[in-house]
């Protein structure tokens, strides 16, 4: 594989999507390809069809990847000005962490809510990459950033949720993150509300949980200083969420 040096690669202006495979099936796979279209717009990468990015170019492409590799795996593509890739590997999360939920902290590193990259899934990843890896050295699953307002954005790899009262509340976009696949499809199949939360408002929630393409829906034990004891309403979305790919 030849990989040209644009701007993608020298500067972070290229775009990618994480794509869960499902019983060799990609889960959301238009939902994925509609979001990367509306990044490769803003970074001026060139129309998905005319750069060979489509349902059937993607399904074309799992048809030689084995069996084996595509039952729970992710799928990457990666876009930029001169180079667009696919890439295969298996998908890390394990039922143990569904069980157990996951332990987080607040980041230090404040999210910049006015920069235009946020709500993009760009290859400006650096901040996300380093503050996860400093969350394991910790020993915590994820990490969750602030904005400069010191409202809470998301994770380094996750959308975050809080349940209170059965209903779900989650930050709005104006709090400066990306949308995720996941967060996309519970705002359209579950009363939600995208709102503004800070960390003094934790103990007004029953459960919180994090998501993104690979995990799905993970149960959140704790979060900073606040401990999560209830998880009935995350894992009842968990099983229909588990459900909706099983019939692909």
């Amino acid at each position: 594989m030849k990989i040209e040096l644009d701007q993608g690669y020298q500067f972070g202006l290229g775009a990618f999507e994480t794509i869960a495979l499902e019983h060799g099936h990609p889960v959301f796979l238009e939902r994925h390809l509609n979001r990367l279209e509306k990044a490769a717009e803003f970074l001026k990468l060139g129309g998905l069809e005319s750069r060979g990015i489509t349902c059937e170019k993607v399904l074309d492409y799992l048809v030689n990847i084995a069996e084996e590799e595509k039952q729970h795996s992710a799928l990457k593509i990666m876009l930029s000005e001169k180079n667009v890739v696919f890439q295969v590997r298996g998908n890390h999360y394990r039922e143990e962490q569904y069980r157990q939920g996951f332990v987080m902290d607040f980041s230090e590193i404040r999210r910049n809510e006015t920069s235009p990259l946020v709500c993009y899934k760009t290859m400006n990843y650096g901040d996300c990459i380093l503050e996860k890896r400093a969350a394991a050295e910790a020993g915590m699953d994820e990490r969750i950033f602030l904005n400069t307002c010191g409202e809470i954005s998301e994770g380094t790899v996750s959308n975050i949720f809080f349940v209170r009262g059965g209903k779900l509340e989650t930050p709005a976009m104006g709090c400066g993150l990306l949308p995720g696949i996941i967060r996309e499809y519970l705002c359209e199949t579950e009363e939600t509300e995208e709102t503004v939360i800070y960390q003094e408002m934790l103990n007004h929630y029953e459960e919180c949980f994090v998501t993104n393409s690979l995990m799905g829906i993970m149960p959140v034990k704790q979060l900073g200083d606040r401990t999560f004891t209830q998880f009935g309403r995350t894992l009842d979305l968990r099983e229909k969420y588990l459900k909706l790919i099983q019939n692909l």
